[in-house]
């Protein structure tokens, strides 16, 4: 019954306490971005959502645009900015997407969105987190994330998918503000990043 009615109402209800609650952090973070950025805040890309149908997730742009001398970018190691550093630390990159969620995007909890270039590359049950809408946070973020395989997460998010209630949202939105406040794990680590998925992995 939640799943099919009322999980959407509830992250309309919290996503926009949310966004009233935090604007005045997202106001200045959209200005100091502004003007590091030339007037570009916000990083835009294309992601699989529900039954793999794509949308623009929305983050806080917090690398550069910075070239080589080939006119290639640069690394992301090299492109991401002193602040950018602090916004990904804090987990505030990713407030944008509480847009993505009024929107019926994203949800607030379920299994993070991906790259299209991994589908091919999940198995028929992988590929089931595809079933809901992705989310903000997951049972994968809160449990363990970069410290985990890549097959674990994904059991993590089938997991999800088969479970989704009330309390198991609730529960995974109070852990994961913990981590934020806590900095656990939440946000990838500069020196411990995840590898792409290779199928494998």
């Amino acid at each position: 019954m939640y799943k099919i009615f009322f999980k959407r109402q509830f992250d309309i209800i919290i996503a926009l306490l949310l966004l009233i609650v935090i604007s005045p952090v997202i106001f200045v973070v959209t200005v100091v971005l502004c003007v590091q950025n030339n007037g570009r805040p916000f990083f835009f890309q294309s992601r699989p959502g529900k039954n793999q149908l794509p949308f623009k997730v929305i983050k806080f742009k917090t690398m550069n645009d910075c070239n080589d001398a080939s006119g290639n970018l640069l690394s992301d190691k090299e492109r991401i900015t002193a602040f950018g550093k602090m916004l990904r630390k804090l987990s505030i990159d990713e407030l944008p997407q509480l847009i993505n969620v009024l929107k019926g995007d994203m949800s607030l909890v379920g299994p993070r969105p991906l790259l299209f270039k991994y589908i091919p590359l999940y198995s028929t049950t992988q590929n089931r987190r595809h079933e809901v809408r992705p989310g903000i946070t997951g049972w994968a973020q809160v449990n363990g994330r970069n410290s985990i395989s890549w097959t674990k997460k994904f059991e993590h998010d089938v997991y999800y998918v088969d479970h989704i209630s009330l309390a198991l949202d609730i529960k995974i939105l109070w852990m994961t503000f913990l981590k934020v406040i806590l900095r656990e794990g939440v946000n990838q680590s500069e020196d411990r990043p995840m590898l792409p998925f290779d199928g494998h992995n």
